[in-house]
């Protein structure tokens, strides 16, 4: 009887086992997929994170100058510049799509009765393009860019400060077609961007209120405090230029015909030319490195767009038709810009930065007054706050 006993619960303690066995095989199995799944779905994930990159750089940079009794001279003065320079970058198989914005301004005070807040540093820079990779590293690509300013710019002297740039007032609009060789070495990228299709606008807007406003302005400043009148504006208006007509012959969107006698003013100046774009990235742990080449010189022969002028006639109602002399193929629109940062204590960060421009038919006075096309240099050393990410 013990025996029948025993073999009966052996028996069931081999069902139960072969069940709890069954479960488990089971549950494993479940789990298994499940995580097999979820791995699928975190692969998907991080590559899509990977196919876009955000990096950039924020800071402030600032500086002061006290003086008391000092027998060298100088006056106080405190300088600050906020600047965001941003990357975003999207790549995935063969599409690439970057997009660059740089942008700063600066204000610096300076101990005296006139002028004590003058403007030291105005940049808007935005440029994107998109490529489809048809062999490695080498791109078919479309590029646009715009650069401009936020705010007046002023030419500070002694009296009346001459406006000689607002917003829009010169702006540059590139679109363009072309290849573009991209290659990373050692943690530098290189791009070499050639266009022969390619377009750019040069604008000089000015609104009639705002001509209207800023032209009075400069204008009173000529005479006593109270005898200005609405009929020596008239005056003045017909025998002077007013600022909207300065500031479109000064970036060259006027128009002059054959003998050289100027007929219209234009707010925009349109042309088709070759463009070419070289750049470097570089980023070691806390240092970065950028550079950026920009080239553009226009198809027209020398004199082309120039024509004969016709009383009524419309010959110079395209904006293709443009007055400078040297505007034409050969003479290139010069970009150069080089960035340096350095950051340390987390917080604190070195920074240089030097631009470098040449533009002709863009007239630039000197000193002593004259007026003629000169190549642009700014330098900035700066120690601030700053963030890269």
């Amino acid at each position: 009887m013990r025996k029948r006993i025993l073999i009966v619960a052996l028996a069931l303690v081999s069902v139960l086992c072969m069940q709890a066995q069954t479960v488990d095989k089971e549950k494993v199995t479940t789990n298994a997929e499940a995580a097999a799944k979820a791995g699928e779905d975190l692969k998907k994930l991080d590559e899509a994170e990977k196919a876009w990159k955000f990096d950039g750089t924020l800071g402030l940079n600032a500086a002061a100058t006290g003086l008391v009794n000092w027998a060298a001279g100088g006056k106080n003065n405190v300088n600050a510049i906020a600047y965001a320079k941003l990357h975003l970058l999207y790549h995935k198989n063969a599409v690439a799509w970057e997009t660059n914005f740089d942008t700063d301004f600066g204000m610096t005070w300076i101990d005296q009765k006139e002028d004590a807040f003058q403007k030291s540093s105005d940049n808007i820079k935005l440029a994107t393009k998109f490529g489809w990779e048809f062999v490695p590293t080498w791109y078919l690509t479309v590029l646009g860019s715009f650069q401009s300013q936020y705010a007046l710019g002023r030419n500070y002297v002694e009296g009346y400060n001459n406006i000689i740039s607002k917003w829009l007032a010169p702006s540059y609009t590139d679109i363009s077609v072309g290849i573009d060789w991209k290659k990373s070495v050692n943690g530098a990228d290189f791009s070499i961007y050639l266009s022969p299709i390619a377009g750019r606008i040069t604008t000089a807007y000015t609104g009639n209120e705002w001509n209207r406003k800023y032209t009075m302005e400069a204008w009173q400043a000529q005479f006593p405090e109270g005898t200005w009148t609405e009929e020596i504006y008239n005056v003045m208006r017909d025998a002077h230029t007013d600022l909207a007509s300065t500031l479109k012959n000064d970036y060259g969107v006027v128009y002059y015909d054959a003998a050289g006698v100027k007929r219209y003013d234009r707010n925009a100046r349109a042309e088709f030319g070759l463009s070419f774009k070289g750049s470097i990235a570089y980023a070691y742990k806390d240092f970065k490195l950028g550079t950026t080449l920009a080239l553009f010189t226009p198809y027209a022969g020398k004199g082309n767009e120039l024509a004969t002028y016709v009383e009524g006639s419309k010959i110079a109602d395209s904006y293709f038709r443009y007055s400078n002399m040297n505007r034409h193929f050969g003479q290139f629109d010069v970009d150069w810009d080089v960035n340096l940062s350095y950051q340390f204590l987390k917080c604190l960060q070195v920074t240089l930065q030097t631009s470098l421009k040449y533009y002709p038919g863009t007239l630039i006075a000197n000193k002593d007054g004259e007026v003629s096309e000169r190549v642009q240099f700014k330098g900035v050393i700066g120690l601030g706050v700053g963030y890269s990410f």
